[in-house]
């Protein structure tokens, strides 16, 4: 004789029925943590920071061959102040250099960086006295992109490898709500 299987479904009558389906029943369990990471990794908004070819490049992830709306990140910011991923794309000279990091600095927490190409990751072929040798001596970097221009669909792996780094990010700092204390006037 066959084992037979039934689905109890637990439901209120608030709870529509189609079929075998249920709707509106359903319970999810995560952490603050888990919640905030999966929101943060899925809502990037890049900045455009495009200095050299490597800028090419990253710009055609955002159009209709690779679509990088895909993964979340179709809004490219043209100001810091709503970019929370800085895309370093090409090489990066000296005089531009205190640029970066006072773009980098008005980005606000948190922030990540991803450095473009050989020429912001390493200086490149260039090795003389106009260009940084590597953008993480000006701004810390989480993700490199190697290549001489790396190809868009590297991009795009570079920014599923951010978004797993996201994913894994602890919460280990704990916000005192403390009421203010009002000054005392005197009179």
């Amino acid at each position: 004789m066959p084992k037979r299987i039934e689905t109890l479904v637990l439901h209120d009558s608030s709870t529509p029925i189609l079929g075998d389906i249920q709707k509106g029943g359903s319970v999810v369990v995560t952490t603050i943590d888990t919640l905030l990471n999966q929101a943060r990794a899925h809502s990037l908004w890049p900045l455009t920071f495009g200095l050299a070819c490597c800028a090419i490049e990253m710009m055609s992830t955002v159009a209709s061959r690779f679509d990088l709306a895909r993964f979340g990140s179709e809004a490219f910011r043209a100001t810091p102040r709503q970019a929370d991923v800085m895309i370093i794309a090409g090489r990066l000279s000296k005089k531009m250099a205190p640029v970066l990091r006072q773009i980098y600095d008005q980005m606000p927490e948190p922030k990540w960086v991803i450095s473009m190409g050989a020429c912001a990751s390493s200086g490149g072929v260039y090795n003389n006295y106009a260009i940084v040798q590597g953008a993480d001596q000006v701004v810390p970097v989480d993700v490199y992109v190697p290549g001489c221009p790396p190809s868009p669909d590297a991009l795009i792996y570079a920014i599923l490898k951010l978004q797993e780094k996201i994913k894994k990010r602890k919460f280990n700092k704990i916000i005192e709500l403390t009421p203010r204390q009002l000054e005392e006037t005197v009179v």
